[in-house]
């Protein structure tokens, strides 16, 4: 219904419930919107400046809702988390929040668990739940909306990589809890400096029977 506003910026608050409210001024008219904490911290009160920012407008029993990103991809990743079961608009700010866009797409892709989970209010079944469901969407609507995402840091020790992958797949794991250890001891820094295969397949045997 509304896509974005164009307007100037004259408050920008907490709520009771730590939420952050934007107040925006469009042709004498100021709409009250909810905003990532990010955001808040992008922009400031100016008499002056005229911004953008793109809306998702939340209609509830009780009142209707704007939330406001600072792009339309933001706004457009806000929307596809919302169409996961039990994911409201609380959790999905919080998302966006923690980890940022391109990190956040890149963990769901990815069915980094501990990466999502490390937002607050996402547990480990809910983190799961988000990468099962969204996982194929984002993976191809990031190359639509052109959302470049970090690259993999096992990225560029593909022969380790591969070996670990064989020889967890021989003792029995899924690819799904393969890819998964992978990505989380991937960003150790330490292991990242060792070539051997045996202490990538022990890192990633700890992960995986945590």
């Amino acid at each position: 219904m509304i896509n974005y506003l164009k307007g100037k910026v004259t408050n920008i608050n907490k709520s009771i419930s730590n939420r952050v409210i934007l107040i925006l001024e469009v042709n004498q008219i100021g709409y009250e919107l909810q905003i990532p904490r990010s955001l808040s911290e992008q922009i400031s009160v100016d008499s002056k400046k005229v911004i953008q920012i793109f809306t998702h407008l939340q209609i509830r029993e009780d009142q209707p809702i704007l939330y406001g990103f600072s792009s339309a991809t933001e706004r457009d990743l806000f929307r596809q988390l919302l169409g996961v079961s039990g994911i409201g608009a609380q959790i999905a700010i919080a998302l966006i929040d923690t980890l940022g866009l391109p990190k956040l797409v890149q963990a769901i892709i990815n069915s980094n668990i501990r990466t999502l989970a490390k937002t607050p209010g996402v547990g480990n079944k809910t983190a799961e739940r988000i990468a099962l469901e969204l996982r194929t969407k984002l993976g191809e609507w990031r190359e639509i909306a052109g959302v470049e995402i970090p690259p993999h840091p096992a990225a560029s020790l593909p022969a380790i990589t591969e070996e670990v992958e064989m020889t967890l797949l021989a003792l029995g794991y899924e690819n799904k809890e393969i890819s998964q250890a992978l990505d989380a001891i991937s960003h150790d820094e330490i292991l990242l400096k060792s070539k051997n295969p045996e202490d990538w397949i022990r890192s990633a045997i700890a992960w995986l029977s945590q």
